[in-house]
C-alpha cells in the first residue's frame, strides 16, 4: 500500500495554502509520501515546510482518509486541517515546487485539480469526507 498525507493549511485570513508543482499540471494540496519511520503529521509537518515555505502550528485534525485509485489501485491519501504558526517567507521555486500560494476558498485560482477542490469543499461545508480522492 502506499501512504501520503496531504494538508489543508489555513492562514489567519482563511486562505489555504495551493502549491503547482513541476512535474504535474494544477493547483494542490502541499504534502507527499510518508516516509519510513515518519507518522502522517511528521510528514504533514516536513512537507508543509518543504513545499510552502510555512510552519505549522497547534492542533493538527484528520479531515479524512482516502482512496486514490487515479494513481494506483493501492494509493490512500490522509489530508489533514492545520493553520499556519509562522511564514518563513516567500517559496522560491525549485525543482519540485513551482509555486506555493495562499487562495481565499471562494476565489481558488483556474486549474486546481478536482480531488483538491472535493477536499477543500468538503472541508468548508463541514461535509462529510468522501471515501474517493
Amino acid at each position: 500500500m502506499t501512504l501520503g498525507a496531504r494538508a489543508i493549511v489555513v492562514d489567519a485570513a482563511g486562505r489555504v495554502l495551493l502549491v503547482r508543482h513541476t512535474y504535474v499540471a494544477g493547483w494542490h494540496l502541499p504534502g507527499g509520501g510518508i516516509e519510513p519511520g515518519e507518522t502522517a503529521v511528521d510528514c504533514i509537518r516536513r512537507e508543509v515546510r518543504e513545499e510552502g515555505n510555512v510552519e505549522i502550528g497547534g492542533e493538527i485534525d484528520l479531515h479524512g482518509f482516502h482512496y486514490n485509485a487515479g494513481a494506483s489501485r493501492r494509493d490512500h491519501v490522509a489530508v489533514y486541517v492545520c493553520r499556519v504558526e509562522r511564514h518563513l517567507g516567500p517559496k522560491a521555486p525549485d525543482r519540485e515546487i513551482a509555486a506555493a500560494e495562499f487562495f481565499a476558498v471562494d476565489a481558488l485560482p483556474d486549474g486546481v485539480a478536482e480531488g483538491t477542490r472535493r477536499r477543500i469543499e468538503e472541508w468548508r461545508s463541514g461535509g462529510r469526507p468522501a471515501p474517493h480522492w
